[in-house]
């Protein structure tokens, strides 16, 4: 070694078997050459299977080494995976530019609305947003825009996801069929959120407009800002499973891979959870799978595959729906909540079957949030 040079211990992460995290001092660096040793790859396993995608990540993750991309910064250094504290570090910032970087840190979206009097419709213009907060890691995010009048949310449009921009151009419109006496007494919700596949969408902010302080005897075009979300309704907890569809097979294959944070349903604090598959046509359910039921776990983990035989004919008119259900030995089986894909499925639901159909023959997997069991079944395809 040359004189003057002297070893640098470099800190290295790793996961024992018990989920737990840690740091050890495996090698060292020479400050000369940078030659390393001793340090051992961090990385997953490749699968022999194919047709399994990547599982998703499992949760519920350690303290502190949580998934980096929900900061609200624009930029997001790497050492926050191994010392979140850095942050704490940085200078708060001073001066009289510091309150107005803070008042516009969400963005703003631009909009436009008319009434179609003749056919009793709502007509709702997203067109564009600017200066959206950077939920993502790399300093940006993947906006869509979620729109609703309360107080119904069952009834809502979404438009298309715009990949790594903070400034996306949207130009969609949608309708809503509303009689004009009753308008008055609705909010017009234009929520925008960052689509994440492999965990739950972030909301943005959103705009709320009370329709009774609106002017419709002539289109409106306006900019607002975005403002925080209010907090939503009881969480149920997410499911994570991929799809994937052979044409020439005529097999449609769903693999749920996993759950987290399941609502208690036990006295414990636990539940028992399993899901039930169903493959709906018209609206009825035709078919039924089903998993292992996993004990005392609202993380549960399950990689289980089922096929069904759906012709190419047939598979823009069925949908599949997903319940997950709390077993009980002594009594009634409870639904925690479902998630429904297919092309009547509309949201996250339409999403993900469109892609199963954009990439045939390859499994994609995507998380969904869990919805009340009484408000998550598709309509029939028409």
């Amino acid at each position: 070694m040359p004189r003057g040079c002297w070893p640098i211990p470099m800190p290295l992460v790793a996961q024992g078997a018990d989920g737990s995290w840690s740091s050890s001092l495996f090698g060292s660096v020479n400050e000369c050459t940078g030659w390393a040793w001793g340090a051992r790859a961090l990385g997953c396993l490749h699968r022999k299977d194919r047709e399994t995608p990547p599982p998703c990540s499992r949760s519920p993750q350690p303290q502190g080494l949580q998934r980096p991309t929900r900061l609200r910064t624009r930029v997001a250094s790497a050492m926050a995976l191994v010392q979140p504290e850095v942050e704490e570090l940085e200078p708060a910032p001073c001066g009289p530019g510091s309150q107005v970087a803070e008042k516009h840190e969400l963005g703003r979206l631009q909009y436009s609305l008319d009434y179609d009097f003749q056919s009793g419709q709502l007509l709702v213009g997203i067109l564009q947003a600017e200066g959206l907060a950077a939920l993502d890691l790399g300093g940006s995010s993947d906006p869509y825009v979620r729109v609703y009048l309360l107080p119904d949310k069952r009834r809502r449009h979404e438009t298309k996801v715009h990949r790594q921009t903070l400034n996306p151009h949207f130009g969609e419109n949608f309708a809503f069929k509303v009689p004009y006496v009753e308008l008055g007494g609705r909010v017009l919700v234009m929520a925008v959120y960052d689509f994440d596949r492999f965990s739950r969408n972030d909301a943005i902010g959103e705009v709320r407009v009370p329709m009774s302080s609106v002017d419709l005897g002539r289109p409106v075009l306006a900019w607002r800002e975005l403002q925080a979300a209010p907090r939503e309704e009881e969480k149920l907890g997410d499911i994570c499973f991929s799809l994937r569809y052979v044409p020439t097979a005529g097999k449609l294959t769903v693999i749920v891979l996993e759950a987290k944070n399941l609502k208690k349903m036990d006295v414990g604090g636990l539940s028992d959870p399993y899901v039930k598959v169903h493959l709906l046509q018209g609206g009825k359910k035709v078919r039924k799978k089903k998993t292992t039921i996993k004990k005392n776990t609202l993380n549960p983990y399950y990689n289980e595959a089922f096929s069904f035989e759906v012709p190419c004919d047939q598979v823009q008119k069925v949908q599949v729906e997903l319940t997950v259900l709390d077993y009980d030995k002594l009594g009634k089986n409870e639904a925690i909540g479902r998630v429904a894909v297919g092309a009547a499925a509309g949201g996250a639901g339409l999403r993900h079957w469109a892609d199963m159909l954009a990439s045939p023959r390859r499994p994609i997997a995507q998380w969904h949030s869990l919805r009340p069991p009484d408000r998550a079944r598709p309509l029939p395809a028409p």
